[in-house]
């Protein structure tokens, strides 16, 4: 069964970050009830200019539409797909065999530079100097606009504010440009991408330049998830409901594959993986465990969750 109404609440950023103190309460209870009940919510007065999201798009697609072979000399062996490019059918769900019929490029965090190494540098494209510069710009607009709304899930978890901040200087987030070319012919079971939950802490994502995305809710239903104009679409990934124990929820998703009559579009979105640095602890907080949730989870850091995650998805041997 699907549906395509309006399946997500929606909260303006704003009423936080320049509110009232009673507009701020209100925003935590917000943002806390839909990470709970739903795992995603739109968001608006995000901060993160339309200008700037449409640069990126643009450089972006300059760079996808270069030859697969100068494409293929940023790829990196060894490095899980973390930075620079990942060609198309590498990485799969955790739960499913079948590549993704997808291709990606990543950025990740500026680092110090007396932390650089040959693994953590940023990977640039001398064809396209534009993509690497304005995704630098992307990137620390996500980051600062993330970094708000888990000071709002601090407030609603009854945390200090900078609980997650402290963790997210220097952390460990991706920008990812992803491309879904046109399908050419019928797809041997696999959907553009299939059924997953993200790793992350949250995901912040632009609107796409087509649909297909959809949630699957508590009564095993696919839902498209449609955002309006100048909104972003934000999820909890798996390391907040570990970290919360089940309570805020990494809700299912995924991205189908448009009508036969429409193979021909291509598609592409920018998703935003909020990432802490790897030393955090995802230990379930003492206060989201009860006699109702006990412990869901064994301890482990934030790192070795995302290595082991990565190994799941293909793209770690």
């Amino acid at each position: 069964m699907q549906t395509t109404s309006r399946t997500i609440p929606v909260v303006d950023l704003s009423q936080f970050s320049e509110g009232t103190t009673q507009q701020r309460n209100d925003f935590v209870q917000q943002l806390g009830k839909a990470f709970n009940e739903v795992g995603f919510v739109g968001v608006t007065n995000h901060g993160i200019s339309k200008e700037l999201v449409e640069r990126f798009y643009k450089s972006a697609k300059d760079f996808f539409s270069l030859p697969i072979e100068t494409k293929r000399g940023y790829e990196l062996a060894g490095g899980g797909g973390q930075l620079g490019y990942t060609s198309f059918g590498k990485e799969h769900a955790k739960h499913s065999n079948v590549p993704d019929l997808k291709e990606f490029f990543q950025i990740g965090q500026f680092l110090d530079e007396d932390k650089l190494t040959d693994s953590n540098t940023n990977v640039t494209v001398k064809e396209i100097p534009a993509f690497f510069e304005v995704g630098k710009e992307l990137y620390q607009a996500f980051e600062q606009s993330g970094a708000r709304l888990l000071e709002a899930i601090a407030l609603y978890l009854n945390l200090d504010v900078d609980y997650f901040n402290r963790w997210l200087s220097q952390g460990d987030s991706i920008l990812r440009a992803i491309h879904y070319p046109p399908i050419t012919q019928e797809p041997a079971s696999a959907i553009r991408a299939e059924q997953h939950e993200d790793i992350n802490l949250i995901t912040l994502l632009v609107g796409a330049s087509a649909g297909g995305l959809q949630l699957l809710n508590a009564q095993n239903e696919w839902l498209d998830i449609t955002p309006e104009e100048d909104e972003i679409v934000i999820n909890v990934g798996d390391m907040l409901q570990r970290l919360t124990n089940n309570y805020l929820k990494s809700t299912t998703h995924r991205v189908v594959n448009p009508p036969k009559e429409s193979w021909h579009v291509p598609r592409m979105s920018i998703p935003f993986f909020l990432h802490p640095r790897g030393e955090m602890s995802l230990d379930c907080l003492t206060n989201c465990v009860t006699g109702d949730r006990p412990i869901s989870y064994e301890a482990i850091s934030a790192g070795d969750y995302l290595d082991q995650r990565l190994r799941e998805i293909g793209m770690k041997k």
